[in-house]
């Protein structure tokens, strides 16, 4: 990373596929600051994934903006943060990177037996399982012309941010605090 620069890790995928893990892990090894994307939701998003019914685009592009300002806040600051958002399609991830070149996708995969394990057996979440299969058929992988990599979450946590430190070392010569 040039000295002065920052980088925005967008830590994205579905429900289930270790986001908020993954996350976590990279802010532990980087010291970064960190943002959960679910609570940028407005409140009517909340309510209507908690009944189980599935977000549409007009749902979406708020708190889409929401996310993309705090990411400018912090890129105009001169700091390196990392943020979960589920960032399921181009749109979507046009519209965090629009301006913020600082912005790195960090697609973490899984299959979808695994991910709907994780959803089920989650406690504290308003998303139930139900809309797992609405994000799996939105879902629009990385492009090639996207800043990022996608990532395996099927592996111990540890060996996933491990690997994510790799291609972060490589692509954007961030170096882990400890």
């Amino acid at each position: 990373m040039q000295p002065g620069t920052s980088t925005s890790v967008v830590v994205m995928g579905v429900s289930g596929s270790g986001k908020s893990t993954v996350a976590a892990g990279l802010v532990e090894r980087l010291g970064w600051e960190f943002a959960e994307g679910d609570e940028f939701h407005p409140s009517e998003n909340v309510e209507k994934m908690r009944r189980g019914i599935p977000l549409d685009d007009d749902d979406r592009w708020p708190w889409l903006r929401r996310l993309a300002d705090w990411i400018g806040e912090h890129e105009d600051a001169g700091r390196s943060v990392v943020v979960t958002c589920s960032a399921l399609k181009r749109t979507y991830r046009d519209l965090l990177r629009d301006g913020h070149p600082s912005v790195w996708f960090a697609h973490v995969d899984a299959d979808r037996e695994l991910l709907r394990e994780r959803v089920e057996r989650r406690t504290g979440h308003y998303m139930p399982s139900s809309l797992l299969d609405s994000q799996l058929a939105t879902l629009e992988p990385l492009h090639e012309d996207e800043p990022g990599a996608t990532i395996s979450g099927a592996g111990v946590p540890a060996d996933v941010v491990a690997e994510l430190l790799r291609v972060l070392a490589a692509e954007r010569e961030v170096r882990s605090a400890g």
